[in-house]
């Protein structure tokens, strides 16, 4: 299945697994952005990204981050 912006908690357990040491928080959007286009299962316009979307997925990926601590 291939995610797009609106898909945060996909992409959030995405991110944890690919980096599950990493704290959520510390990560600035734009290399959280970086990080999102990366994904093997992201097929979504780059450009189509804003911090809403941005920070849904990076409170997405902090959940899954606090429930595996």
């Amino acid at each position: 299945m291939k995610m797009t912006w609106t898909d945060a908690e996909d992409i959030g357990i995405e991110l944890y697994d690919a980096n599950p040491d990493t704290d959520p928080l510390t990560v600035r959007f734009t290399d959280l952005h970086k990080m999102v286009v990366a994904l093997p299962d992201f097929a979504d316009d780059p450009l189509a990204s804003n911090e809403a979307k941005l920070e849904a997925i990076q409170m997405a990926w902090y959940e899954e981050f606090k429930d595996n601590q």
